[in-house]
């Protein structure tokens, strides 16, 4: 079925509405009696919409994306569906002040991740449903009003067979059997607080679930009880670990009762697993939805734990910022979201065993936000957000990672105390309401007794990362001078957007035994082109001076000589965990800026990771080399980096302590860039058929999926042999790595018909998509030289005809950006570059959130090329 054409939902019409609208409850009832029945396309959903209208006499719409409009009764007068539905949206005329709409149809089941997902699990045949809606997708359940201000009561009523688990925002508040269907029975849910419709949810099938009970004593002398709950599929049972949930859940409850000082307000507190996520997790109060990758069937280490303990509290803090407080629209999105990153972080190193959350947020969240800030696409963290497929684009590392790191600037600048007196007094004057900046910075402005607006502007208006270097003179021994030198400027208006940086300076020098630890730091407040630094004049030159030490604000740091010297060279030695986190930033930085080659920073990864004792910076690390080996290496310089690279890390698998998880990154890290190099290969296949053991490395699931997807991309490996593999592992994860391991194939066939299953079929779900545009994309790139023009002749159509979130992944994924600059050719002469761009050009008129994800593709080739041509020329000397 296409896409309505009127599904995108724009700002004006959202405000018209609400300036008309009041929406006092909505009564829900879904009939998933019939889910089990893979031929069932959908399901009967009835809606009665409560609500007051401050223009008696006018017309709106109720918004329902739908597989049929069976009967809408407004006021008691029937209205006949063919004249008052209009593609997603039904007419609602005639309002008087006081209106009550009962809308019924059938709503579609998914296998897209948006509205009500179906999923059948391979392992036992078992279904099972949840719902996922942000930004606009409960329309695909219920008939709704569609946007975040338009906030009501809602009361769920789902009819499901008796055996399963059925779940919702609220409390169950009573089970009614079915007598017409023997084995099912309807629950009946209390009615919710006043919240926004992308963030009711509705949970539904044979789920395994855990209870525990947190509590608080009041005040007022009573005491705050919250049952907790936790849910997973059945056939995840025995890897499910509730307690460890629950321990993080109850520690986060603590902390972030303590620090807002405004109790838990949405009863209980469960949380669900679920298959086929899109995300990583949902802030549906009551009932929040994470992706099952959170549990770990197979070994996990540390950092992934870490992470989960960082989405689990991330999503806690929401309950506040988000739920409890929600924007007036998707411009301010970062009123959730930035403080919910920054929520997490601070929850995870102040509430848990996780103390240096701060160092994977200076390294993972942080560089996500200095990848989508260089972006010609990037935007200020309170956006222009013009419709519902903008505010789908706009969950980006701006809105997320920028923003959190920009609040942890304005807790250095305005005092951790004034942000959480602003914060509180935020909760009690909005709460189960709407806002806006102006409200945020009001609360802010009175907590600090000083007036924000111009902070705000400069940090939370204006686009763009600013560039921090120091200008040092030097004799070699003593500072002559010194000065930091800010370059910025807003890539949107192409204006200058010099900020305040409240920061530290941390000077670094070798003891005794080599080990590089901080000696001194300096607080310093840069402000714009040009702050010097009168008191650095006369001390001896350091042999390390790290700019924004301790990770205080947002900026991209530039190495000055001697510094660069000092980390290419001793990298290792630096003692602080969070100073050398910041350092590898810095070096990937000035790698993706052509400003040191890509073979320098492999060069420094093979020289300096197996020191690293931070996993999650590790991890990073890695991942980071293999970009700069597949992309940022000039074509003629690969093959003998990437053979350097895959036996560094084989030796690593190898040398590392057994067991350990240091081990394990180095292990998947072998398999993912020996996907485009075959001389490990007969490791592999050692190791997956069990002919090698290596002391302390257990190849489970996740890890046999990921040797067999490198030796089926590298020709190594036949179809009877993966389909063998699969045979004795029915799971989720053998699922989509067998298909990616097929699709990753060196055989034109294949190719194609990956192509033709993914782009001209809606046989995939989400999940089997992106295994087959995964594997589609690994081989020769010759293989795929043939679908360029293919990609840009389908791009317009897949838009239009599949989900906003099935069409980007493919807009994205099948981008042709794994490209090579030929001897004499320009980064902007490329090919492909012309190629999108001539689409760019004739498709002026194309969705602007399909230009985007197109934009930005080419920004990320056209960064791959040009720090080619910079490798090229160091070689060369040039």
């Amino acid at each position: 079925m296409g896409r309505m054409t009127n599904q995108n939902l724009s700002r004006a019409e959202a405000a018209a509405r609400s300036a008309a609208l009041q929406v006092d409850s909505y009564e829900v009832s879904l009939d998933l009696r019939n889910a089990e029945d893979q031929g069932e396309p959908g399901f009967l959903s009835k809606t009665v919409i409560t609500f007051s209208c401050s223009d008696p006499g006018s017309t709106v719409f109720v918004d329902f994306i739908h597989g049929g409009v069976h009967s809408v009764l407004l006021n008691g007068r029937p209205l006949e569906p063919a004249e008052v539905v209009d593609g997603s949206r039904i007419l609602l005329p005639g309002l008087e002040a006081q209106n009550q709409a009962i809308i019924t149809g059938t709503a579609l089941y998914s296998t897209s991740g948006e509205g009500m997902h179906r999923f059948v699990d391979p392992a036992d045949g078992k279904t099972y449903l949840y719902t996922q809606y942000e930004p606009a997708d409960a329309r695909r359940v219920f008939a709704n009003f569609e946007q975040p201000d338009l906030k009501a009561s809602f009361t769920f009523h789902v009819a499901a067979p008796d055996s399963w688990t059925v779940a919702s925002n609220a409390a169950v508040a009573s089970t009614e059997p079915l007598a017409s269907t023997p084995g099912h029975s309807v629950r009946r849910f209390e009615p919710t607080q006043r919240i926004s419709t992308y963030i009711t949810t509705v949970l539904a099938g044979p789920y395994h679930a855990a209870t525990d009970r947190w509590h608080r004593p009041l005040p007022d002398g009573g005491e705050l009880r919250v049952p907790l709950g936790a849910y997973c599929r059945a056939s995840l049972a025995d890897s499910f670990d509730p307690d460890q949930i629950f321990a993080v859940t109850k520690a986060g409850l603590d902390f972030f009762h303590d620090l807002f000082d405004y109790p838990y307000p949405f009863g209980k507190y469960e949380q669900a697993f679920v298959p086929e996520y899109n995300l990583g997790a949902m802030e549906n109060p009551g009932l929040v939805t994470f992706t099952e990758a959170y549990v770990f069937s197979s070994r996990a280490t540390d950092a992934q734990y870490q992470a989960r303990a960082n989405t689990i509290l991330h999503e806690m803090a929401h309950m506040w910022f988000g739920d409890l407080v929600t924007m007036k629209w998707w411009d301010d999105l970062w009123l959730k979201e930035s403080f919910a990153d920054y929520m997490g972080a601070l929850a995870s190193a102040e509430a848990t065993q996780w103390s240096n959350a701060w160092i994977t947020f200076a390294n993972r969240r942080k560089g996500w936000a200095y990848v989508q800030d260089q972006l010609p696409t990037t935007h200020p963290i309170v956006a222009d957000i013009r419709d519902l497929e903008a505010a789908k684009q706009n969950f980006d590392g701006i809105t997320y990672a920028k923003g959190a790191s920009v609040l942890k600037q304005l807790v250095a600048y305005a005092g951790f105390d004034s942000f959480i007196g602003a914060s509180r007094r935020y909760f009690r004057e909005h709460a189960y309401g709407n806002t806006s900046l102006a409200d945020f910075l009001a609360a802010l402005s009175a907590a600090s007794g000083r007036d924000m607006e111009q902070w705000a502007h400069q940090w939370l208006q204006t686009a763009g990362i600013s560039t921090l270097a120091l200008d040092l003179e030097h004799d070699g021994g003593a500072i002559a001078t010194a000065a930091v030198v800010q370059h910025a400027v807003d890539p949107v208006t192409h204006e200058k957007a010099h900020r305040p940086h409240r920061l530290r300076l941390g000077f670094y020098n070798p003891d005794a035994s080599g080990r590089l630890l901080r000696t001194d730091q300096l607080e310093v407040d840069a402000a714009g082109p040009r702050t010097e630094l009168p008191e650095l004049t006369g001390r001896d030159l350091p042999a390390l001076l790290l700019l924004n030490d301790d990770d205080l604000t947002y900026a991209k740091v530039v190495f000055d000589q001697r510094s660069l010297h000092t980390v290419l060279s001793s990298l290792d030695r630096i003692d602080d965990p969070l100073a050398r986190a910041l350092c590898w930033s810095s070096l990937w930085n000035m790698a993706r800026d052509g400003l040191i080659p890509a073979a320098e920073y492999v060069a420094a990864v093979q020289r300096f990771a197996p020191a690293e004792t931070e996993n999650s910076v590790l991890q990073v690390v890695l991942d980071c080399a293999k970009t700069a080996v597949d992309r940022y290496a000039p074509a003629a310089h690969r093959p003998a980096l990437r053979h350097a690279f895959v036996a560094a890390a084989r030796r690593q698998v190898e040398a590392a302590e057994a067991g350990s998880d240091q081990q394990l990154t180095w292990a998947r890290s072998l398999a993912a860039v020996a996907r485009a190099e075959d001389s490990q290969a007969p490791f592999l296949r050692d190791l997956v058929e069990g002919r090698v053991v290596v002391d302390g490395l257990t190849v489970d699931t996740d890890l046999r999926w990921r040797f067999w997807q490198a030796l089926a991309a590298t020709g190594h490996a036949d179809v009877a042999e993966l389909d063998a593999a699969l045979e004795g592992d029915r799971t989720v994860t053998a699922r989509a790595g067998h298909l990616a391991a097929l699709t990753a194939r060196p055989d034109p066939a294949v190719k194609a018909e990956a192509w033709r299953t993914a782009v001209h079929t809606d046989s995939l779900s989400n999940q089997l998509l992106d295994a087959t545009i995964d594997g589609f994309c690994q081989g020769p790139p010759a293989l795929l030289d043939g679908y360029v023009d293919p990609y840009f002749a389908e791009l317009n159509r897949i838009w239009s005809s599949k989900s906003i979130e099935i069409a980007a992944r493919l807009v994205r994924g099948l981008y042709p950006g794994a490209q090579d600059l030929a001897a004499g050719q320009t980064p902007a002469g490329h090919p492909v570059v012309v190629r999108t761009d001539a689409w760019l050009e004739a498709n002026s008129d194309s969705p602007a959130a399909l230009r985007r994800i197109v934009i930005e593709q080419r920004d990320h080739l056209l960064r791959a090329l040009r720090a080619q041509q910079a490798g090229t020329a160091s070689a060369s000397g040039g």
